[in-house]
């Protein structure tokens, strides 16, 4: 671990660099995420505008859910954002074949060989917003309530991490999983709302088969009172640890089964 750690950030560093030299890029792509999130806040407000509440939950509520869900996904974005790639950066032109030859995990290798500025943006977000709505939810922010705030907030990153990990793990067997990659990910904007909004077959799906729940609305309700989901929320880091274990296992089968389809 230590020589890993190590070795990341050497190659965080270098990323930085590269990122310093073009600033300009750096800030459009930052401030280009910004002004996206900006906008979906914008239609949370307009319909809140319009209705007291939604199904039982308030504005700030659900703004405090948007918040958890766009810093998980920040760290997802910011440290993850090459798992993407693996199909048509990487298998398809005969790249991956590089990253075996290293004496590193090639998994490492592949997540380390990028940092996308983008998600510093996302993660401006999400603290800007958590930071509008915890005033307003009743909750004593002690150091043990931001503690565990903390680790679940991490969790949600971890599962957006193990959930793309498999996805695009399928890259091994039908070179590019990317389209199915993207529509399982695109689930996850249910997770930023409260999910027994939803039909209960969505609930299920969201919760058990692929857990975006645990991403944004579970861990968000441990902290709001009224919800009935505290318990739920509160396992949010164990179903993190199962989600990564699938997901790692299930690469290394597709690692196993890869095949070079050259250049």
């Amino acid at each position: 671990m230590i020589r890993y750690s190590q070795l990341y950030w050497q190659f965080f560093k270098k990323h930085l660099k590269v990122m310093m030299e073009y600033r300009l890029d750096f800030f459009i792509g930052v401030m280009s995420v910004v002004l996206i999130q900006f906008t979906s806040i914008f239609f949370v407000k307009v319909v809140f505008d319009q209705i007291e509440d939604l199904n039982g939950w308030g504005f700030y509520e659900v703004l405090f859910i948007y918040g958890v869900a766009t810093m998980g996904r920040s760290i997802h974005h910011i440290f993850f954002d090459n798992l993407w790639t693996i199909g048509w950066q990487y298998i398809r032109p005969g790249n991956f074949d590089r990253l075996l030859i290293r004496p590193i995990n090639p998994l490492f290798h592949l997540i380390a060989d990028r940092v996308q500025q983008d998600g510093f943006g996302q993660l401006v977000i999400g603290g800007l917003l958590m930071a509008a709505a915890m005033p307003h939810l009743g909750v004593e922010w002690g150091p043990v309530n931001l503690l565990i705030l903390l680790v679940l907030i991490v969790s949600s990153g971890a599962i957006f991490v193990a959930v793309n990990l498999f996805f695009a793990t399928l890259s091994f067997w039908i070179v590019d999983s990317l389209p199915i990659t993207f529509a399982a990910f695109n689930l996850s904007d249910f997770a930023r709302y409260p999910l027994n909004i939803y039909h209960k077959g969505i609930r299920w799906l969201l919760t058990w088969l692929i857990p975006y729940g645990f991403t944004a609305f579970y861990p968000a309700a441990a902290f709001i009172e009224h919800s009935g989901y505290r318990e739920l929320g509160m396992i949010t880091p164990l179903i993190a640890v199962i989600s990564c274990w699938l997901a790692y296992r299930f690469w290394k089968v597709g690692l196993r089964a890869f095949n070079s389809t050259g250049s």
